[in-house]
């Protein structure tokens, strides 16, 4: 006799369009076709050379097991040392925790700092799994519209109560970044009215003009979440890293051991020779600014005029609410007819996101000129 079959509400969270976009793509390229790949944010290039390099020796060297669960003493360190080098901090090593890419420090700092119910705010169009963990951890997801002449971030004078308060800079979907007294207002804002502070910055060294801002820059009283996946390519090896208040580490701590042990002993070993190879790292950034400038040049070429250049990251939002009101289907026509994959904006707006497609331009730059031609071609013939 089967038993009753039991779900939690909380696990109902919605897909992450963008991985079906993924799937449809994957299927069109065994079925024989072509595609440009413009809807995920992933770089095109491998790990650096010397961190594959210095892990091959590591795996003859020893077994890779467990490592502390918050990270290589060594890799710590020289995380740290990163923010002297990119913005002239003197940051306490005892500080960083590393994770199992920053999905992994999301699910560490909504635990630590909320209770089930608390309100966390987000400004919309935003990452989707902000949105999906939270609700997965019962907390209470308040949206907050941004809006285009505000460069899609939102304004101190805009938050409602909160017990939280999560941005990006530069930001997914739309490559904005804040500027420093920007990011000053929110975090002032915050802790006015009692609530934490979480910065997602995962796609800093990703800049075109000035750098990005730290929150780290403005207080000591933040998190703040970093990933390798993106200036450091390397995505699929889940690793990432948080900085947190002292006084939290311990708790940090202690949710780390039980939820994961440890980040990957592996990836670990290769971050911290990533963390050198500044050369490599740098001439990647500029495949992506030649990839932005094709961007900005060929999209209104194509017929898509309403766009917000990205300071940062690797995507171009767009308004295409005067070419289709259901993102999902103009997507998958675009993925059928000129065999290239976008991202509907319905993954990072569930309102407005209907009017939006987002544009990944992270792959190499052949590749985007391809794409630019193809969405022309289908553009012109619609």
């Amino acid at each position: 006799m089967a038993g009753a079959r039991r779900v939690s509400d909380r696990s109902q969270v919605d897909p992450f369009i963008v991985m079906d976009v993924m799937e449809q793509a994957r299927r069109l390229e065994v079925a024989g076709r072509s595609i440009i790949h413009m809807e995920v944010g992933q770089p095109g290039t491998p790990a650096p050379a010397a961190a594959r390099a210095a892990l091959a020796e590591a795996m003859e060297a020893g077994p890779l097991g467990y490592t502390v669960a918050l990270g290589l003493p060594e890799l710590r360190a020289r995380i740290a040392r990163l923010y002297a080098d990119w913005y002239g901090l003197d940051l306490d090593p005892n500080r960083v925790v590393v994770t199992a890419g920053s999905s992994a420090a999301f699910l560490l700092a909504f635990t630590a700092l909320f209770d089930a119910g608390d309100r966390v705010g987000l400004g919309l169009p935003c990452y989707p799994s902000y949105r999906q963990i939270l609700k997965a951890l019962s907390l209470d997801v308040v949206g907050i519209e941004t809006r285009a002449e505000d460069r899609f971030q939102p304004l101190a004078g805009d938050l409602p109560a909160l017990d939280g308060l999560i941005v990006a800079s530069p930001a997914n979907p739309t490559g904005t970044m804040l500027d420093r007294a920007s990011m000053a207002g929110l975090i002032e804002a915050c802790h006015g009215q009692g609530a934490a502070f979480v910065s997602d910055e995962i796609y800093h060294g990703l800049h075109y003009d000035a750098p990005a801002v730290s929150a780290l820059e403005v207080s000591d009283d933040v998190y703040v979440i970093n990933s390798f996946s993106k200036y450091f390519s390397m995505t699929g090896w889940r690793i990432g890293w948080m900085v947190v208040p002292e006084r939290d580490l311990r708790t940090i701590e202690r949710l780390a051991q039980n939820m994961f042990i440890c980040a990957p002993h592996a990836s670990q070993v290769a971050a911290l020779h990533a963390l050198d190879a500044s050369a490599e790292l740098e001439a990647n950034r500029a495949v992506y600014a030649r990839n932005r400038a094709l961007m900005l040049d060929g999209l209104p070429k194509a017929g898509f005029h309403r766009i917000a250049p990205p300071d940062g990251a690797f995507y171009v939002y767009a308004d295409v609410s005067d070419l289709t009101d259901n993102s999902l289907s103009f997507a998958s026509e675009i993925l059928e007819k000129a065999g290239v994959a976008v991202t509907p904006g319905l993954d990072f707006d569930p309102d407005r996101g209907a009017g939006t497609l987002r544009f990944s331009y992270a792959r190499a730059s052949a590749d985007i000129e391809e794409g630019l031609a193809r969405l022309k071609t289908f553009m012109d013939a619609r």
